[in-house]
């Protein structure tokens, strides 16, 4: 099967618009010098097209497999496509270290640009996860010549998902850790390290201190890792040269934003939508139903990408569409447009109810509901925002919510439908015996079988001096939880978790204070979550307030 007959193929199935270009050049490995001397391995794709802009694209994950079939779809669609491997990685010179270079390399490789015959003076970035970090990293600096960029499921600022709630998220920096190393092995072992279950990264999850699971789950040490574990407080200097959330008031180019209502990185890049409107920009944004690798979020941001090129790069009238798409979830949901997020909506308290119960208006009084965590067995994480698109998403809940460790609050069947968008956040009045412990909290959705569907959640690390405690040692905890889109259908219930922890999604909390990469001793202890007047611990929802338009 010829090249062009797989890319015409591929091209129909995502129902792609038609090709511009007859016939695409490709040039491979391309080594490009960056200013410290080190080669840059570099793929271009050249429509015949005289005139064309340039898409760039810079990637830790190589050069060939679905990315050159990208690369050869965007060229056809009337753009050339640079591709390059950031250093460390599939044949670039030096040691990959997340974040440490990509400004420098970025810039230098669009000085490279502007010296190729073919330039015209005019390029786009593009790319998901650590290739929209990259992307960020040079955006401030580009100047003019930046006319558009395609963030995919990603964020300017790393620090504050790495740790979320001021916890750590295990699963995803050690399977990413885990995933990277791979790429150095041969494929026919990683393809059986695949067929056995990853091993090796299970035991890695569960592996304390922390500071050998990376050992345990590649074999070797991993410098960012171990980097990682020890740069924990919001302060460090370490993280400010690794963000470029700073800077972000300072991109002109047009922003077209896409990711999925369980993805890791979901509030960090509303956070960048709602720096770039308030410094005046208009950014485009999509939210589906997606996880970080679901095929359908790759389908719809290539789309979504061609669609922005062709209008801010090629100067070709794009298909008029709401600046904000959201998918909502649950029964009766489905794609709407806003004006922008988040919409026009009315926060309810629904209160946590003495013995299990939720709803809104006033709260009751009662006797806490008590439960004992235990770090040595942790509250598993079940689905959700995950690295993993095998493991992410919603699924069924009642495994975890029959354990001792997890309390539930539920609500009546609702009559009519509860359509939720937007923000969403708790208030948890505990007493625990511990003064080093974790609150998760999740929000679910019971259908009529009795099946309980996760729709958001979010964790926050509790440690003295950071929340005030009253004279009784009751903390009132904040959690934010994902913002979320969902609706809720009549005969559902709502459902809230709060239990201590979501391991190994959130590094358990050994309870003791220890250091986050060395700790070793676990203490289990009880806590109590009150409710009523004085203790309104509550769920805060955002109501729609105004409609939006299906689409």
């Amino acid at each position: 099967m010829t090249v062009r007959l797989i890319t015409r193929l591929a091209a129909t199935a995502l129902r792609l618009p038609a090709a511009r270009a007859g016939r695409i050049a490709v040039r491979r490995d391309i080594p490009v010098r960056v200013r410290d001397g080190t080669m840059l391995r570099t793929d271009h794709y050249a429509p015949d097209l005289p005139g064309a802009a340039c898409v760039l694209i810079r990637t830790p994950y190589g050069r060939g497999g679905p990315i050159r079939l990208l690369g050869r779809l965007v060229a056809e669609r009337g753009f050339h496509v640079v591709i390059q491997s950031c250093r460390g990685t599939f044949g670039s010179g030096g040691e990959f270290a997340p974040l440490v270079h990509e400004r420098d390399d970025g810039l230098d490789t669009l000085d490279w640009l502007r010296r190729q015959p073919w330039w015209t003076g005019a390029f786009g970035m593009f790319g998901a996860s650590y290739q929209g970090f990259v992307q960020w990293a040079v955006a401030a600096e580009a100047g003019d010549e930046l006319r558009a960029m395609v963030a995919v499921v990603t964020a300017s600022a790393t620090r504050d998902s790495t740790y979320a709630g001021e916890s750590f998220a295990l699963d995803t920096v050690l399977t990413w850790a885990e995933l990277l190393q791979a790429q150095t092995v041969p494929w026919l072992a990683r393809q059986w390290e695949l067929k056995r279950g990853q091993p090796r990264l299970v035991r890695a999850l569960t592996h304390l201190p922390l500071a050998e699971a990376d050992r345990v789950a590649t074999g070797v040490t991993v410098p960012f890792f171990q980097e990682w574990l020890r740069h924990h407080t919001p302060d460090a200097d370490y993280w400010r040269a690794r963000v470029f959330g700073d800077r972000i008031t300072e991109v002109r180019a047009p922003v077209a934003m896409v990711s999925g209502w369980q993805d890791i990185f979901l509030p960090a890049q509303l956070d960048d939508y709602a720096r770039l409107r308030a410094a005046g920009a208009r950014p485009r944004l999509t939210v589906g139903p997606w996880t970080h690798g679901s095929p359908g979020l790759l389908v719809a941001s290539l789309r979504e990408g061609l669609d922005w090129f062709d209008e801010h790069l090629a100067g070709r009238p794009a298909p008029a569409r709401a600046p904000v798409r959201v998918h909502v979830g649950g029964v009766g949901g489905g794609w709407r447009g806003l004006p922008d997020w988040p919409p026009p909506a009315t926060p309810i308290r629904w209160h946590l109810r003495p013995g299990g119960g939720l709803a809104p208006g006033p709260p009751d009084d009662g006797p806490p509901d008590r439960i004992r965590y235990d770090p040595a067995d942790p509250t598993p994480s079940l689905g959700g925002p995950l690295l993993v698109a095998q493991r992410a998403g919603a699924v069924d809940n009642r495994p975890v919510e029959s354990r001792p460790d997890v309390l539930t609050y539920t609500s009546d069947p609702v009559r009519e439908p509860v359509e939720v968008v937007g923000p969403v956040h708790a208030e948890i009045h505990l007493r625990s015996e511990l003064s080093y412990l974790d609150v998760f909290v999740r929000l679910c959705d019971v259908d009529r079988r009795g099946r309980s569907w996760n729709v958001c959640d979010g964790l926050v690390r509790v440690e003295p001096g950071r929340f005030p405690r009253d004279g009784s040692g009751v903390v009132r905890v904040p959690v934010a939880l994902w913002p979320t889109a969902h609706r809720f259908a009549p005969g559902h219930r709502l459902r809230v978790q709060v239990s201590g922890g979501a391991h190994p999604r959130y590094a358990r909390n050994p309870g003791t204070g220890e250091p986050l990469g060395t700790a070793v001793t676990l203490r289990a202890g009880w806590r109590e979550v009150l409710c009523g007047r004085e203790h309104p611990s509550a769920l805060l929802l955002p109501l729609r307030s105004s409609p939006s338009t299906p689409v």
